[in-house]
């Protein structure tokens, strides 16, 4: 799936903030236009993808927001907005008046929330994100980023019993940036987290909640019990790596905000989605061509080998090897 960020503005600072460099980044441009979002339609529907995201920042600060996802739904694509909830009650009325006859099987919100016991709100954001997930919950699912081995989601489950939401939790590691200043989950840290991770088992299963894993766990971290578990609830796994395109308000991209300052590449230079891929597809191998893994395992792991296992994200490889990889990748970019 394709990220398309709307601004480059957000209304929090997360600890863990993979994007925090790129968002402090001065871009040419604030919001992407409505013609470059006319032309990113053409261009995915060229391609034959029919899936976008919406992301940002907080996409919702978009002056345009609800236009856009009109627009996209119009054209036929499954959209889904990664959002805080954290809305502006102007922007929430138009939110729900504007898209009360969107589909929830082509409308999807994931609502990134935080432990408020270790990420505090500030100000009156809970009781925002009250109101959003009361007027938007059909739409919503939660997501929820790992950056530390002794989290909690007890206030996630009581979200899922106080809203009417969408049953899928989706959990993420929080992955190191280029020089590894935000909070992110450590490499040593990663199978601790997920045996915690399990200690949620009965929480899933009681409310019927779907755990959907999204990039950079490593396979060999979970038994097959574990992974029973998973299908059994209905939830997914991704255990690979690979190029997320993220495009910028100024038609930059890169491959995935982690890697961003990697290689970057304006969306005008590709005539494809899929020569795109390849382009950043050629940058993780060149990243992963002296260390395949983010374990010594991973040299020889038999998941690996037969490519249903990427041996964790690329971007912890990156930050492990930032000196001789980034200063590689630097000089071609230049080039």
């Amino acid at each position: 799936m394709v990220n398309i960020l709307l601004t480059d503005k957000c209304v929090r600072q997360c600890p863990y903030c993979f994007a925090g460099r790129e968002m402090a980044r001065s871009a040419a441009t604030e919001f992407l236009s409505l013609e470059n979002v006319v032309y990113l339609a053409d261009f995915l529907r060229r391609s034959g993808q029919r899936r976008v995201s919406l992301i940002g920042g907080e996409p919702t600060l978009h002056p345009e927001f609800v236009d856009i996802v009109l627009y996209f739904l119009a054209r036929h694509f499954e959209v889904t907005v990664f959002t805080s909830g954290i809305l502006s009650d102007a922007r929430l009325a138009e939110v729900e008046t504007y898209l009360a006859k969107a589909s929830p099987n082509r409308l999807t919100f994931v609502c990134n929330v935080n432990d408020p016991a270790l990420t505090p709100a500030t100000d009156d954001a809970g009781e925002r994100l009250a109101r959003f997930l009361e007027i938007a919950g059909r739409w919503s699912m939660l997501g929820f980023n790992i950056y530390r081995d002794d989290f909690s989601l007890d206030f996630a489950f009581d979200l899922f019993r106080r809203y009417d939401l969408k049953r899928t939790l989706r959990l993420g590691i929080a992955h190191p940036t280029a020089s590894g200043e935000n909070a992110f989950l450590h490499v040593d840290r990663i199978g601790p987290a997920i045996a915690r991770l399990q200690g949620f088992k009965a929480d899933f299963q009681r409310l019927g909640i779907a755990p959907s894993l999204d990039c950079g766990f490593p396979l060999c971290q979970f038994s097959d019990a574990d992974l029973g578990w998973l299908v059994r609830l209905g939830g997914r796994a991704n255990f690979t790596c690979r190029p997320a395109i993220d495009i910028t308000p100024d038609m930059e991209v890169y491959a995935c905000f982690p890697l961003a300052t990697a290689e970057r590449a304006s969306l005008f230079a590709f005539d494809t989605l899929e020569a795109m891929m390849a382009h950043f597809a050629a940058q993780h191998a060149r990243l992963r061509a002296d260390r395949p893994g983010i374990y010594d395992a991973c040299a020889t792991c038999e998941h690996r080998a037969r490519g249903t296992c990427a041996g964790g994200a690329s971007c912890q490889i990156a930050l492990e090897h930032r000196t001789e990889k980034w200063v590689r990748f630097s000089e071609k970019s230049d080039a």
